[in-house]
């Protein structure tokens, strides 16, 4: 197989990876009809509709490009039987949540989707087809998808590709755009698994140079992704357990990360402080990476990853005992704003959001607490917290209360904790806001984005992470 035969690409998820990846390659390869295919009706709905606005994804960037290829050579559709069957080549790129059941519970993948997939493939499938893996998954999961498929199908040839996505939402259509490396994994020691590999490399080259195209076996690919999001999230982890020292001893931790940061051997990217990661991928990607170490025997290094996550989860509960602290021990019926409810600026994402965990803490002390944030829809706040179980919905309904603006959020607040970098924040009219709150005015500011100095002169009392 060779890339002048890939006339049809179909790609089964709609979601964060699916749409935006589909999008680009759709813009950078006009000659390709490429289809994306969801079970969510809802989904696709939104994904063609005429006002690029209500898009299911917000990434900056990507409605222009959904406008110049809609209709023309990407297209969405339910109909996930047609869109296998037209298709030369298929990325799966559905979700793969921890699981919430049975084996594994808690830190396993669930590849149920995964699985569902490859057995649609084989049921439809009338012709030989590339099929590559766009899901963040455990290593070796390609030899499952091939033994469905070999086992399940009607003999139709399948070449088996893993081709991790590394983008960060926020800047996912720039990372698309001008990627660090694209990574391919598939069989070397076969011509026909060379075929497959150097036709996804030709479809990358179309915009990538080839240095940065880099071929593996399927193994190192699938465990690259998972190995990438753990040192991320190691690097946060490392940086917000120095700021509780900081606050105890005078440091500033911002001073201290560029003084690490000046050291070549580190560099200073994701050294910035903050509430705590969130996202979709470091949470569960570690979790998995820790429930494959466990199962292999490994657990020294099990226990090694695994401190990554209690870090990230002591300094959000540290962030929220904090506001109670200083509060004189109590949020009791205190109205508590928070400017942002997204996992991070410049996406509508929620999933593992630092505030979700903050207001969760925040409410079981029976606070009040109004939240702000410019892209996220009211009802997906509510949801958020209610998917913690941690108390009747009610109670979080009641406690929880999504406004349109940011000043009738920090109306008669007692306090105002910045969860989420928006740019935004910083050119609010802080001295309005101090003018409506109750004094004190307190600003717990998790992402250390506003000037503590300008605030304190203002009249605020202010606490940032690590100073």
């Amino acid at each position: 197989m060779n890339f002048n035969s890939i006339k049809n690409i179909c790609c089964i998820g709609a979601g964060y990876v699916g749409g935006p990846t589909m999008a680009v390659i759709a813009e950078k390869c006009p000659e390709i009809k490429i289809t994306v295919v969801d079970v969510n009706e809802e989904r696709i709905k939104a994904w063609n509709d005429n006002n690029l606005d209500n898009l299911p994804i917000y990434e900056p960037g990507l409605k222009e490009i959904v406008q110049k290829t809609r209709g023309k050579n990407l297209f969405f559709s339910t109909d996930i039987d047609k869109g296998i069957k037209e298709a030369d080549m298929i990325f799966i790129s559905v979700n793969t949540p921890t699981k919430t059941y049975g084996k594994g519970k808690g830190m396993a993948a669930d590849l149920k989707f995964i699985e569902l997939c490859a057995r649609k493939i084989a049921e439809v499938s009338t012709e030989s087809k590339i099929i590559v893996e766009k899901s963040t998954i455990p290593v070796r999961t390609a030899q499952t998808i091939k033994s469905i498929l070999d086992n399940v199908g009607t003999g139709v040839k399948y070449h088996i590709l893993s081709n991790p996505e590394f983008l960060a939402e926020g800047t996912a259509i720039d990372d698309l755009h001008n990627p660090d490396r694209v990574l391919i994994g598939g069989d070397h020691d076969s011509k026909e698994g060379q075929d497959a590999l150097d036709t996804l490399t030709s479809i990358y080259e179309k915009w990538v140079p080839r240095e940065r195209i880099l071929q593996t076996n399927v193994w190192s690919s699938e465990l690259s992704k998972l190995t990438a999001n753990a040192f991320l999230a190691q690097r946060v982890s490392s940086i917000n357990a120095m700021t509780a020292l900081c606050e105890k001893t005078g440091a500033d931790i911002e001073e201290l990360a560029r003084a690490v940061g000046t050291d070549t051997r580190i560099g200073n990217k994701f050294l910035k402080p903050s509430v705590g990661f969130g996202g979709s991928c470091f949470n569960k990607d570690i979790l998995n990476l820790v429930y494959i170490c466990k199962s292999l025997n490994l657990n020294e290094v099990a226990s090694y990853w695994e401190q990554v996550l209690l870090i990230n989860d002591y300094q959000k509960y540290r962030f929220a005992d904090n506001i109670i602290t200083t509060l004189y021990n109590t949020v009791t019926d205190k109205k508590i704003a928070f400017l942002g409810w997204a996992f991070k600026k410049n996406t509508n994402d929620t999933r593992e959001s630092a505030a979700i965990y903050v207001a969760d803490y925040l409410i079981e002390d029976k606070a009040n607490i109004y939240v702000y944030d410019p892209k996220v829809e009211h009802p997906k706040m509510i949801r958020d917290l209610n998917e913690l179980n941690t108390r009747d919905s009610s109670i979080n309904e009641s406690s929880l209360s999504p406004v349109d603006d940011p000043y009738l959020a920090v109306k008669d607040a007692h306090a105002v904790a910045i969860l989420t970098e928006w740019d935004e924040f910083i050119e609010y009219d802080w001295e309005k806001i101090f003018s409506i709150m109750k004094k004190p005015a307190f600003v717990f500011d998790g992402r250390n984005i506003l000037d503590s100095k300008k605030l304190t002169k203002i009249g605020f009392k202010v606490y940032q992470i690590g100073k």
